[in-house]
């Protein structure tokens, strides 16, 4: 089986050890217009080879996953150069951002079908001009519920699934909809572990994590680092329980960083001590580093007890299954779309 790569296709037993939620570069809507916005294309590229030869050389890391939304400065160019230049096997997605952040004006106006073409057409034929292909469809929701424009665009979504075969990763705002999203990729007869529902590690709540794997669905813990809306002792914590729980199979770890972006931040509003220590990190090349997950968070794992041979397992066998489309195995087999909690 092939997984489509910003360079070509792959076997899908080349994956190697694989980062499943990262980003190069990201800009949001009206960021371009920013006349105080700079923006230097090269030295974008040399701080994202830097990073992705180091995550190559130092962690194995063989490939990196970019969902980048296609309004958020996707740039699939980049992302082919950064690639040839790193020998890092990079992975770029189709799907628009949800509605409060993204979702462009004209294609909230086009219909199910229309958006479900363009999907089509990026994974099948290409992005654009440029002869690359997405190997999977992003997805992203509000919170705390769905609104009937992401619906709309979640529809499109199924129907580009079931055309092309590649599989969605998603994006749920604070953790929130996880469940709704299972439902509403069910009832547009996507199974379950066709999907990566991500961001769960926002929600410190276990119980809502167990609700997604026994619905089936692969589960992001995949905002690694991002203390400002969740703690990783907790995040530990629960990855450890599902481990333990026999939900090891489903886990998918990564960190939702980025190379470079640009504009101002748009979610959480740094205080100058706050930017202090981010130039500090900068001038150590120590900021959004991409490292992390290594250096910090396993470590945190195998405090709990989590064995080398799992976390090696997380990292590199289940993203391969995922892609191959593998339904998880042990005693989370069971695929009927969970029902959520009012």
């Amino acid at each position: 089986m092939m997984v489509q790569t910003v360079t070509g296709p792959i076997s899908v037993e080349s994956l190697g050890r694989t980062l499943m939620h990262e980003h190069l570069f990201i800009a949001f809507p009206g960021a371009w217009f920013d006349p105080l916005a700079t923006f230097c294309r090269a030295g974008l590229v040399e701080e994202s080879v830097r990073r992705l030869i180091q995550l190559r050389r130092e962690h194995n890391v063989r490939t990196f996953v970019d969902p980048c939304p296609i309004e958020l400065g996707r740039d699939v160019t980049l992302m082919k150069e950064v690639s040839e230049k790193s020998g890092m096997q990079i992975i770029c997605t189709t799907g628009f951002y949800y509605e409060e952040k993204g979702l462009p004006f004209y294609w909230r106006r086009r219909t199910v079908e229309e958006i479900a073409e363009l999907y089509i057409r990026e994974i099948t034929h290409g992005i654009g001009e440029t002869g690359v292909k997405a190997g999977a469809l992003k997805v992203a929701t509000s919170a705390p519920v769905i609104t009937n424009q992401e619906k709309k665009v979640l529809a499109a979504a199924c129907i580009a699934h079931k055309a092309t075969g590649v599989p969605i990763i998603t994006h749920t705002t604070e953790g929130c909809a996880g469940l709704e999203q299972q439902q509403l990729f069910a009832a547009g007869g996507v199974d379950a572990h066709r999907c990566l529902i991500g961001h769960c590690c926002v929600n410190p709540d276990l119980v809502y994590h167990r609700r997604i794997v026994e619905g089936g669905s692969y589960i992001g813990f995949d905002q690694i680092g991002m203390e400002y809306v969740q703690r990783d002792d907790t995040r530990a914590d629960n990855v450890a329980q599902l481990l333990r729980d026999g939900f090891g199979k489903q886990i998918i770890m990564s960190m939702d960083r980025l190379c470079g972006y640009l504009g101002k931040p748009t979610a959480h509003q740094l205080t100058a001590e706050e930017r202090a220590k981010v130039e500090k990190l900068k001038s150590q090349g120590l900021w959004q580093a991409h490292t992390y997950i290594f250096t910090h968070f396993i470590p945190m794992l195998r405090a709990r007890g989590v064995s080398q041979r799992d976390i090696v397992s997380i990292l590199e066998d289940n993203p391969r299954r995922f892609f191959m489309g593998e339904v998880p195995g042990g005693n989370n087999g069971r695929h009927a779309p969970a029902t959520p909690a009012h």
